[in-house]
């Protein structure tokens, strides 16, 4: 161990650590707008200065490494001029649109500024004229915010391995091909949105086209709620990361004006029934192993640009949102006497890369697009601020019948790991007979990059391995293409933690908090009277009235879909 001194308390850390982290084991925090742990360490912001005792000018904390007996001050007065310094330079080339920006309040350089004192900009610069990116329809970029911090750069190239982003010589962060996002690789993830410290990058808001249709008299409006948000939309009114707000998120939608609200996770464990059987199927039949799930649309664009001879391996089934939206124009809509066109479907999701999802041409199953827009937690969150609900403080409500009833199995959807287990619980009933003698499949929980199990499903061990990031799906699929993939089923999540941790949810999201949402997850598939998607009664009756049967021939109308080799930007 290495034993030093910051700010007169005696720090003992393992050699190697950075004075950063070394000052967070003495619950010092020192401010930085660039530093990401165990990723990048830059120093580009300038702002984590210090001062170490014997050396004559202040040093980047975040790539100066301890040494025994050093003795490091971090808010002297030296220090807090030169912060305010780094700030100026920063502040004097950023557009000053703070009561326009979509990050007011929740902008890491706005709150360093304030902390710091700035009142006055005396530093010179110039404003970035790099034009706005509106190429994707997830993300925007507006270079003009940009600080360079090279966050996005960071999260892009070595968590999701996709390097859609990179810096050009002047610094400013560009897409690499043609400068528009839309002709790269990008999945559309929105990692880059959660780690970036302003609002150089940020989703397509799209609240105003959905206040339009509920102001509508023509539209019925009807909104399903994905599982991780349930255990997200709270953070945005003061609740703790993880807290389960199923009931108030209900009520809040019924009261900005949604005809129904319906849930995801109703189609989520349709979903298990159709990918359960698929799998089945191939497993019996000698079909393409290992078959790989199909639910992230982030995940699904990755191996459709980086992998597109493995698409094979790809479940048919579609997403939940989009079994959802397909059923909705035409199984709620024969149900409910309302011509699908009048019919306007929204889907409240975690993820920027369903905003995609749901404008691919292969979503139209219905005749129209299947779902009309997608919204994230924070653009949801951002609804309900503008309507005046006080969100902690409302009475819990039920979702609407039919398509609100789920089980537990469908709720662990939103956390890595949870599509696997919800499978398991009923795959295995439905081959043994039997009842399983726990539901909780643990091996497959959890943050580890990648979990492998065998779980004994009758006369076969069924091997299965899960992947949250792209980095380590890539593992996996490289696996596959080695020949050296021993499974039966893979589970991929595009975004890390899976889907509690997408693109859409609140900033900031940070390990700690995706480990508490995951924790909600669990705690909401606990409190729930059913916990396998075979024994939802819903499901069951959809396929007495209008499916007939998994992979039938309606199923695969509707349910199904392909998808499209795209190649390496």
């Amino acid at each position: 161990m290495v034993t030093l001194t910051i700010d007169k308390q005696e720090v003992q850390v393992e050699p190697g650590t950075s004075v950063l982290e070394a000052a967070k084991k003495a619950n010092v925090n020192i401010p930085t707008l660039c530093y990401l742990k165990d990723l990048m360490a830059a120093g580009a912001c300038g702002v984590c200065v210090v001062e170490v005792q014997g050396k004559a000018e202040p040093v980047k904390s975040c790539q100066t490494v301890v040494e025994e007996g050093m003795v490091v001050s971090t808010y002297n007065a030296t220090i807090r001029d030169a912060r305010r310094e780094a700030l100026e330079t920063i502040l004097a080339k950023h557009p000053f649109e703070c009561l326009t920006c979509i990050r007011s309040l929740n902008c890491e350089l706005q709150e360093m500024a304030a902390v710091y004192g700035i009142r006055e900009v005396t530093a010179v610069g110039a404003v970035s004229d790099y034009p706005a990116d509106f190429s994707s329809v997830s993300v925007i970029r507006n270079p003009a915010k940009c600080i360079q911090c090279q966050r996005c750069v960071a999260v892009c190239e070595k968590v999701q391995t996709v390097e859609a982003l990179s810096v050009q010589q002047d610094g400013k962060l560009v897409a690499p091909v043609k400068g528009q996002l839309a002709d790269t690789n990008c999945v559309n993830c929105g990692q880059c949105v959660l780690v970036c410290p302003t609002a150089a990058i940020q989703e397509r808001d799209q609240t105003e086209e959905v206040w339009a249709a509920i102001a509508d008299p023509n539209k019925h409006v009807i909104v399903q709620t994905a599982p991780a948000v349930r255990v997200a939309i709270g953070e945005a009114f003061g609740l703790a990361p993880g807290s389960v707000a199923t009931g108030q998120m209900v009520a809040a939608l019924r009261l900005i004006g949604f005809d129904k609200v319906f849930d995801t996770d109703f189609t989520a464990d349709l979903t298990i029934m159709e990918e359960g059987s698929e799998l089945l199927e191939r497993v019996s039949k000698g079909g393409v192993l290992p078959l790989i799930t199909s639910c992230s649309p982030g995940w699904i664009k990755f191996i459709e640009h980086f992998y597109p001879q493995l698409l094979p391996h790809v479940s048919t089934c579609k997403s939940p949102q989009q079994m959802f939206g397909a059923l909705a124009k035409t199984f709620y809509a024969e149900k409910s006497g309302i011509d699908a066109k009048d019919i306007f479907s929204v889907s409240i999701m975690p993820c920027t890369a369903k905003k995609f999802e749901a404008q691919r041409p292969e979503m139209n199953s219905s005749g129209y697009q299947d779902v009309d827009v997608v919204l994230t937690t924070r653009e949801l969150a951002r609804m309900f601020k503008l309507a005046g609900i006080d969100f902690s403080k409302l009475p819990e409500e039920n979702y609407d019948d039919p398509l609100g009833i789920s089980t537990g199995a469908a709720v662990i959807f939103g956390a890595t790991g949870g599509v696997m287990e919800a499978a398991l619980r009923t795959v295995y009933e439905i081959v043994t007979k039997e009842d399983l003698p726990s539901v909780d499949f643990n091996e497959v929980r959890g943050l580890t990059g990648i979990k492998e199990a065998t779980v004994q499903v009758g006369d076969l061990p069924v091997k299965v391995a899960v992947a949250h990031s792209l980095g380590n799906a890539r593992k996996l699929l490289d696996a596959i293409v080695d020949g050296k993939a021993d499974y039966h089923f893979i589970e991929v999540m595009c975004c890390p933690g899976g889907c509690i941790g997408g693109g859409g949810q609140p900033i900031p999201t940070n390990l700690e908090i995706r480990g508490k949402r995951i924790d909600g997850i669990y705690a909401a598939d606990v409190d729930l009277p059913m916990r396998k998607s075979h024994e939802n009664p819903a499901v069951q009756q959809l396929y007495v009235d209008f499916l007939e049967q998994p992979l039938g021939h309606k199923s695969h109308e509707l349910l199904h879909t392909h998808y499209t080799p795209r190649g390496k930007n």
